[in-house]
């Protein structure tokens, strides 16, 4: 891990919020996700669990957070169990936390060796009635391949089935919506890495390059700058690429005349930026490419009233469909007749803007929330009005992150934006 913008004072906090609305006589067990291989002796780089790194702070494998909650809330028993590392390993892969570290990192005075956490359970099992635990997450693939977390919770289910087992997520929810101080801080830091590599990116584009080397300047920045790297994979999308939605290939020769979509982000101490930005390749937008893009331009600066306390992502999805849908009619996508005359299920719109304008945003790019929650001041989210035609190549994003508010919060408004400002820098940057 590069970075560190978090106290341990801001995990400890979160424990103890999180105590409160933990019913007595009850542990919390919470582990680190797998390792993955990627080849013979090499791992995928490991991303700790958001809900164990809120409550504790160690980005390390192998970890295990466990506290239990007796009658009195007051009398709570945090034990963060750590791998201990062999001299080989230490040979081949460095040194891990020792528990002197990972002590000052999470604000928890008992810290053990994972080795010695079944024996511990055990003691604490036969004290407690509830078992809180994390579930799942709704994956879009893998669905059959059960988690660490999940082995071990189905193991104990099967062991202790006169155990009550209460799913902690919604509790974790709750408590990690509105962002606090500290996370603010390192979200903007992730904006700002983000902000430098949109600027590398708008001096550095040109006809004839390949979308990869527009990856490279980014991924550049991030590292150059402190962030632990990409908070997803980056999409760098020129002509007709831009109308696949999770385009990732990166492979491609940007034209002349055609645009180019970004959606990128940094992360910062586990914390995402979510920017999407289309550019000219040449450093001019054609006429028709301008035309789209205001519209797409017009409704993103009305959305960005609507991020209120009150209201919803479905109640701005519905306004914004609206809106997009009345900027299709004047590009000539379609008529007002057809949209009269229209009789399946989805609304016409869809044909051009297929997905939601607004996630949560945090310790995940898709943070913790709902479409039905409801908006509190300091809960941040993204705003990404789009539209995609593919017919004419024409693939157009804008999306910024903000936080809640009675005055809505755009932590990239001083990014480069209009037509103008657009042009301006990268003609700029190409003279």
């Amino acid at each position: 891990m590069r970075s560190k913008a978090l106290s341990n004072t801001f995990f400890s906090e979160n424990r103890k919020k999180l105590t409160h609305n933990i019913i007595e006589n009850s542990i919390v067990l919470l582990f680190s996700p797998d390792e993955y291989h990627r080849n013979g002796d090499q791992f995928y780089y490991f991303r700790q669990n958001s809900n164990l790194y809120h409550l504790c702070g160690i980005n390390q494998e192998e970890s295990i957070l466990m506290f239990t909650v007796l009658e009195k809330k007051d009398n709570v028993n945090e034990i963060l169990f750590i791998k201990e590392v062999n001299n080989l390993q230490r040979i081949w892969n460095g040194e891990k936390l020792d528990k002197d570290e990972a002590s000052k990192l999470s604000g928890i005075s008992n810290v053990q060796w994972n080795s010695e956490f079944d024996s511990a359970m055990q003691k604490q099992l036969a004290t407690i009635d509830n078992i809180y635990f994390h579930a799942s997450p709704n994956l879009k693939s893998f669905d059959d391949c059960p988690t660490s977390n999940m082995r071990r919770i189905n193991l104990l289910k099967s062991e202790y089935p006169e155990k009550n087992f209460i799913e902690i997520d919604p509790l974790m929810e709750e408590l990690r919506l509105i962002k606090q101080d500290e996370e603010i801080v390192a979200i903007k830091k992730a904006v700002e890495i983000t902000r430098s590599a949109y600027d590398r990116v708008l001096k550095s584009t040109k006809a004839g390059k390949f979308e990869y080397e527009i990856e490279a300047e980014i991924t550049y920045d991030y590292i150059r700058l402190g962030a632990e790297g990409h908070a997803y994979m980056p999409i760098v999308a020129s002509g007709i690429n831009a109308c696949i939605l999770h385009y990732i290939d990166n492979n491609k020769q940007m034209k002349d005349g055609d645009l180019l979509l970004l959606d990128f982000g940094a992360e910062y101490s586990n914390y995402a930026a979510d920017c999407s930005r289309t550019i000219p390749i040449n450093g001019k937008f054609s006429q028709r490419q301008k035309e789209c893009y205001n519209a797409v331009l017009d409704v993103y600066k009305r959305t960005q009233k609507l991020y209120v306390p009150g209201n919803t992502i479905n109640i701005i999805n519905e306004q914004v469909g609206i809106w997009m849908q009345e900027k299709m009619v004047e590009l000539g996508l379609f008529t007002q007749a057809d949209i009269d005359n229209h009789k399946e299920e989805e609304p016409i719109y869809k044909r051009y803007f297929m997905h939601g304008t607004a996630h949560f945003i945090g310790l995940d790019v898709h943070d913790v929330g709902s479409k039905s929650t409801i908006f509190k001041e300091g809960m941040l989210l993204s705003c990404e009005p789009a539209i995609y035609i593919e017919q004419e190549g024409i693939g157009i994003r804008i999306e910024t992150d903000i936080i809640v508010g009675n005055k809505p919060n755009d932590l990239m408004a001083d990014f480069p934006l209009s037509v103008d400002e657009i042009e301006e820098a990268m003609i700029t940057s190409n003279t």
